[in-house]
């Protein structure tokens, strides 16, 4: 029934109107429909943001906008946050929509190449104290990730988390952070973090995992039911910490 009440939504955003997708000064020839959120006290948002071709220009959009949907059902069933399976946002990184969503979602960052606007908006944000969850890359991706946000913070690392850092274990214990490693591409899970002028973390990248794949899939035989556990409960963590720091 989810994946027809997707279906639905993605026919109806098409009937009412679309977020045309450009990338590198070139159109894509399919559209990726924005959402009308309810009312609630949360709602996250998913970044576009210029990209390298590497893998298609659309490596942005994966799982969108499933891993949303069951995300927020599992915030909706296990928190006492206020949030509906409709609570996202598809924003554009260079539209000044992005302040008002304090928590953000970006995929496949080895596809990463933004414009000097979107540099200027993510560094914006993280000193405003917004969040940011990288997820879905592997391997070489890193590096272009590193030289990415380099231009955003010339002086700011990615340091590593280890196993036992409270924004792993903010509301939920997650047992195993490599169960996942076997069911992603690339080798062991590798959790990285960026902080803001502050000292709070700002910036969380996933590295050789893929929790919007666990987060879409987990219903299916490929995604078994421990390490999608993990993925939806290291999301939610994420997402209260992106809210109580």
């Amino acid at each position: 029934m989810k994946r027809i009440a997707v279906l639905l939504f993605v026919l109806a955003a098409t009937g009412s109107g679309l977020l045309q997708a450009q990338f590198g000064g070139r159109r894509q020839s399919f559209q990726i429909p924005d959402n009308t959120p309810p009312r609630t006290e949360l709602i996250t948002s998913r970044w576009h943001f210029g990209t390298n071709g590497a893998i298609g220009h659309t490596g942005w959009s994966h799982n969108y906008p499933d891993a949303e949907i069951n995300l927020n059902d599992f915030l909706g069933r296990t928190t006492r946050i206020d949030v509906a399976d409709e609570s996202f946002r598809l924003l554009e990184l260079g539209s000044p929509e992005i302040f008002e969503y304090p928590f953000a979602y970006v995929s496949e960052p080895g596809e990463m190449e933004m414009t000097e606007a979107e540099v200027e908006n993510l560094r914006e944000y993280v000193r405003r104290g917004g969040f940011v969850l990288i997820d879905d890359f592997d391997t070489w991706h890193m590096d272009n990730l590193r030289e990415e946000m380099s231009r955003v913070f010339p002086d700011k690392i990615f340091e590593r988390l280890e196993p036992g850092h409270p924004i792993l274990d903010v509301i939920f214990t997650v047992a195993d952070l490599g169960r996942m490693g076997q069911y992603v591409a690339g080798d062991e899970p590798v959790y990285y973090a960026m902080t803001n002028d502050l000292g709070e973390i700002a910036i969380v990248a996933l590295h050789n995992n893929d929790l919007a794949n666990f987060w879409e899939w987990y219903g299916s035989p490929q995604y078994p039911l421990e390490p999608s556990t993990d993925a939806f409960r290291l999301g939610a963590n994420m997402v209260v910490y992106a809210f109580t720091h």
